[in-house]
């Protein structure tokens, strides 16, 4: 069994009570799924839970190499040459990065309002990014970003692998059947 979940901000990646935050057991009445891959607690985005440890594993484990998708709002108005160092992979001070795809966005048209909010400055612009890897070690994307001087304020992602976010409200699960 393959589920998709549209993680909403704050939720924890975890069936166990949270003292704090909600859980995918707020959401997801399914029992004997578990997340292949997590996301933090501050982004939100695609996950997928599956009960096929096969799976879970070609998943998260970085040696299958499955292209994760993300978009990514970060503060300052980045350029293209901003981004020469992700392309090639940066170091990160415990490892260097694998070489990211990563482009400039438009702001995703499927955007749901975040609750809550990112901080605003009306001073300091902000851009949309896409960003692909395969690797997705811990905080990551947050930690790239922020080495080129672009602190990450909003983390989402679309997809993993083929499987994406398409017509998948937030807070909303749909089972695959293949």
């Amino acid at each position: 069994m393959k589920i998709l979940f549209n993680k909403p901000y704050g939720v924890v990646c975890q069936f166990s009570k949270h003292d704090n935050h909600k859980t995918l057991k707020d959401f997801i009445p399914i029992p004997s799924v578990y997340p292949a891959g997590r996301l933090d607690t501050d982004s939100e985005g695609l996950i997928i839970l599956t009960d096929d440890g096969l799976f879970q594993h070609q998943i998260s484990d970085p040696k299958y190499k499955m292209q994760k998708t993300y978009w990514v709002q970060v503060e300052g108005n980045i350029k293209e040459s901003d981004l020469d160092e992700l392309r090639c992979g940066i170091d990160l001070g415990d490892f260097k990065t694998l070489p990211a795809g990563v482009k400039i966005i438009d702001q995703p048209k499927i955007l749901w309002e975040r609750i809550p909010p990112i901080r605003q400055r009306k001073t300091i612009p902000t851009t949309w990014l896409e960003i692909k890897i395969s690797e997705g070690k811990n905080h990551q994307i947050r930690r790239m970003t922020g080495k080129i001087g672009y602190p990450t304020l909003r983390l989402i992602r679309f997809a993993i692998g083929t499987y994406t976010l398409e017509n998948l409200d937030l807070g909303v699960y749909k089972i695959i059947h293949e």
